[in-house]
């Protein structure tokens, strides 16, 4: 599936709930289903800046798409790097340093995170984006 395929289908899957509460919720089931970080990568370097809680992501590629692994110490952050995982991953390292990531937007999660929480999100989206930007310019200078 491409970036907007799945964007679109966790906006529809959004759109079956009228209160954040369920929301919030669903967000959290979201989280249980991460791939999880190997613990080795549970460490300083693999720490997102700039997110009050601890979350961990590490990326690799394999066959010419990006493998995200991530975990969090809190559920909800738990479920919003969660949703960047699925979205993400299993795309090309250019697809993913150029994706516009408008589900965020579509689903009211902006709106309905906390400033912190909302910092982070942006922590999350742009250390996913640069590890994407990384292996594309490594894949451009393999290839070159």
């Amino acid at each position: 599936m491409t970036i907007n395929e799945i964007q679109d289908e966790i906006i529809e899957e959004f759109s079956f709930f009228d209160d954040w509460m369920d929301k919030y919720e669903y967000l959290i089931s979201l989280g249980k289903d991460l791939p999880l970080i190997d613990e080795k990568y549970k460490d300083e370097q693999h720490l997102i800046k700039g997110c009050q809680s601890r979350v961990w992501l590490h990326a690799e590629q394999d066959a010419g798409q990006v493998a995200f692994t991530a975990d969090s110490d809190a559920i909800i952050t738990k479920g919003i790097i969660g949703l960047l995982v699925r979205v993400l991953s299993a795309q090309s390292p250019q697809e993913v340093a150029q994706a516009d990531l408008y589900f965020v937007d579509k689903i009211g999660l902006h709106e309905h995170l906390s400033p912190t929480r909302s910092n982070g999100l942006r922590s999350m989206v742009k250390q996913m984006k640069l590890y994407g930007m990384a292996m594309a310019a490594q894949n451009d200078q393999s290839n070159g």
